[in-house]
């Protein structure tokens, strides 16, 4: 190694400054001063996993064989849950030995994807604002990254179309993410199937992240892109127990699609990891195939803190556009602010009345008009949030 030991490296010359990190450290200041701080920054589910999922887990825990390696891709049994989850849901059928893949969350399988489909040099179209690693997965792996903007699933597909045409070299991944973090946008099945039109037109590899497909408020339940006729050719979908189950700390997610894709995940996870406990990935089975019940309560607390945030929030003077889906709330910044730019409003708003958001610009340049929160405190700290808020925007 010739460069000097104070230099940066290669990889990580590739990252921008953290956008969340002057934010995180005043969240971190206040909280050893004692200061209460509302934190709406993180997608960290405060809700717990089902009693019969930790169960699970503590029995298969106790065995002793449990503690071994466990699978890269994933144990049997899991990758047959999963499938069956796509049947009933999506009602799609999935050859869970050749498509399906089980990750460490979602985004440890979409960094893993990057790199193992990604050669330096590559251009891959990502959604802006979109959350971090669907850029910064594939800027790690060596590709440029062409940011398309979403005003219109109609709007998104013309300026992704624009990007393939003009691009140089041509475009070799399109990442989809609907329900989207953070911008809670939905989408339906005629936009999917336009979507794989395009790639087939134009050589392109789909890689849809779906992890928000069972928190959704308002009209049909989310649909999967592996719905649309020749998507598993050409397309990879990402979910993940983290937010359906409130597993986050669990890393449990998938990848299912493409045969093709799917082994090539499969081959790099090979060399880099044995997969997760063997007692959390039984647990997940459990997750997949027992009640559903505490899915439909997860969702039921997550439209209700919705409901409360704007209401009381719109009160205080912080006009919130009520999110379809997901558990986030994209926030146009009020016009009196909105010349601070996300990362300072964020700050003077966790400074004069301890409330902590996410800058929209740590998802993209064309976020910094936004804030993101999330829906993970409880109605009672909602409301004392709004009444904090109402001071500062009166």
């Amino acid at each position: 190694m010739t460069a000097a030991r104070d230099e940066i490296f290669y990889r990580e010359r590739r990252l921008p400054p953290y956008v969340f990190a002057e934010v995180n450290r005043l969240k971190a200041a206040y909280r050893r001063q004692g200061r209460d701080v509302i934190d709406f920054g993180m997608g960290n589910p405060d809700l717990p996993p089902a009693p019969h999922i930790i169960a699970k887990l503590a029995e298969v825990a106790a065995d002793p064989r449990a503690h071994r390696y466990s699978a890269s891709a994933g144990v049997p049994s899991l990758r047959k849950a999963l499938s069956r989850y796509y049947e009933r849901r999506f009602k799609v059928g999935l050859d869970p030995d050749r498509e399906v893949c089980v990750t460490l969350g979602s985004k440890e399988g979409l960094a893993n994807l990057a790199q193992a489909i990604t050669a330096p040099g590559d251009v891959i179209l990502a959604p802006d604002p979109s959350y971090p690693i669907h850029m910064f997965g594939f800027i790690i792996a060596g590709a440029a990254v062409r940011s398309v903007s979403f005003e219109s699933p109609e709007a998104f597909l013309r300026e992704a179309d624009h990007a393939c045409r003009r691009s140089i070299p041509s475009p070799s991944a399109l990442v989809l993410n609907f329900p989207s973090n953070p911008t809670a946008q939905v989408v339906d099945l005629d936009f999917y199937a336009e979507a794989v039109k395009l790639a087939k037109a134009h050589d392109l590899v789909l890689i849809s992240d779906l992890a928000y497909s069972e928190i959704y408020f308002d009209g049909e339940p989310p649909p999967s892109i592996l719905e649309v006729a020749g998507a598993r050719e050409l397309a990879v979908e990402f979910t993940s127990m983290s937010k359906t189950y409130s597993m986050p700390g669990w890393r449990i997610g998938f990848a299912a699609g493409s045969a093709r894709l799917i082994d090539a995940l499969k081959r790099v996870k090979s060399y880099l990891d044995y997969g997760a406990f063997t007692p959390v990935q039984i647990a997940a089975v459990a997750a997949l195939d027992g009640p559903q019940d505490s899915v439909d309560a997860a969702r039921q607390t997550y439209r209700s803190r919705r409901d409360v945030l704007v209401e009381s929030f719109a009160r205080a003077g912080f006009d919130i556009p009520s999110p379809p889906a997901t558990m986030f709330a994209w926030a146009p910044i009020p016009a009196r602010f909105a010349e601070l730019g996300s990362v300072e409003f964020s700050k003077q708003l966790l400074e004069k009345t301890g409330v902590a958001v996410a800058p929209g610009l740590g998802f993209g340049e064309r976020g910094d008009g936004h804030v993101r929160l999330a829906l993970v405190e409880n109605e009672q700290r909602i409301r004392q949030a709004a009444r904090a808020l109402k001071g500062f925007f009166g």
